[in-house]
């Protein structure tokens, strides 16, 4: 009759609407991500003096680095993240530089990850995180050049993750050149970067990282990183190389203190080891004068010996007192002052004086 037939269209047309507000449901779930680009930086200029002993003082003025992030999202778990930096302003005559220091598809959930292209090990506190302002000095930490050779970037895979308040990571990474090693012993491995230029990956660095961030401020972590730096001399044996280091940082509540150590250890070389470390203790004196920002006073004392064992280690054996005061109005942007006097013997004709302004900011 048409009462039934009536009724009977009216189920199946409240059927479809029902399975259409589902279906629309379900597919503004899948939907609502958007695939787009990120874009990024940072940068830094610095003016410098030095002076050595009792001789006039050198000075200069560099924007030392300049770098932009690029990254695109495909899905909520594919993405892929780059970083290019110019050094110097410009780049000619073998002055300046211009690198790919990431370049890497990433697959990500909460708790697993995955890279792959050019990485970066994960070593001390700054070469993952190197921007300016999460530092308190002008420069990079001397230790972040001798000891661990930021930015420390190369061809890999790796893989990372956290539970808990603890995250981990582990890279298979292009591995050194050992002659750069061996020429350039005074300042670690730094010469032994590969920085992914046609690398030779007959010897693979191996690197585990694990840190813990339960605690709000704090991060307490160590790695350990192992290859063979092969040679190119015929018959020259691969320099065995070995970093281990600890680094911790806590920033809150007004206060900025850093310490790090690390050891690299060699086999076949003419340096035994490379150590050294620093400690940064800073306080947000802003607080006490109602200003707007951050204004941290601050001290670093770092002692560095790229060359254990060396013929030359006392000449290049080195100790560094460091006072500064650091302004941030906003988290993204640092300016900086910092005076220093390095000492490599107890002869006070050896002793550094350096005086270092600078502006540096991220976004």
């Amino acid at each position: 009759t048409k009462h039934i037939r009536d009724s009977m269209y009216k189920k199946v047309a409240g059927g479809i609407m029902l399975l259409s507000v589902i279906t629309n449901f379900v597919m503004a779930q899948d939907e609502f991500f958007e695939p787009g680009f990120m874009v990024g930086g940072y940068g830094e200029l610095h003016y410098n003096s030095a002076k050595v002993g009792e001789a006039d003082a050198s000075k200069k003025m560099d924007f030392h680095r300049f770098i932009i992030y690029y990254g695109y999202n495909w899905t909520e778990k594919w993405s892929f993240k780059s970083e290019v930096e110019l050094e110097h302003n410009y780049v000619k005559d073998g002055d300046g530089e211009i690198e790919l220091e990431q370049a890497f598809v990433n697959y990500h959930t909460d708790k697993f990850g995955f890279q792959a292209g050019v990485i970066l090990p994960s070593v001390g506190l700054l070469n993952d995180f190197h921007e300016p302002p999460l530092f308190l000095s002008v420069e990079r930490p001397e230790y972040s050049k001798y000891i661990i050779p930021t930015t420390w970037f190369g061809n890999g895979v790796a893989l990372y993750g956290q539970s808990g308040g603890f995250s981990w990571k582990a890279v298979i990474h292009e591995g050194l050149n050992g002659d750069g090693i061996a020429s350039m012993w005074s300042q670690g491995i730094r010469g032994g970067r590969q920085k992914g230029y046609k690398s030779n990956a007959k010897e693979l660095l191996y690197n585990g990282r694990i840190a813990y961030t339960g605690v709000p401020g704090l991060r307490v972590g160590g790695s350990y990183s192992t290859t063979k730096a092969l040679r190119s001399e015929e018959g020259a044996k691969p320099i065995g190389v070995s970093l281990m280091e600890t680094h911790v940082k806590y920033d809150a509540n007004g206060i900025m203190a850093v310490a790090e150590w690390g050891n690299i250890s060699f086999t076949d070389h003419s340096v035994k080891s490379s150590t050294g470390y620093y400690v940064d203790l800073g306080y947000d004196i802003g607080r006490m004068l109602n200003l707007k920002g951050k204004l941290y006073s601050w001290i670093r004392m770092t002692d560095i010996n790229p060359g254990v064992g060396h013929d030359s280690e006392e000449g290049m054996h080195y100790s560094k007192i460091m006072f500064g005061l650091t302004y941030k109005p906003i988290n993204e942007i640092a300016f900086k002052l910092d005076y220093s006097t390095k000492t490599y013997s107890e002869k006070e004709a050896d002793k550094v004086t350096l005086v270092n302004l600078g502006v540096g900011y991220n976004f």
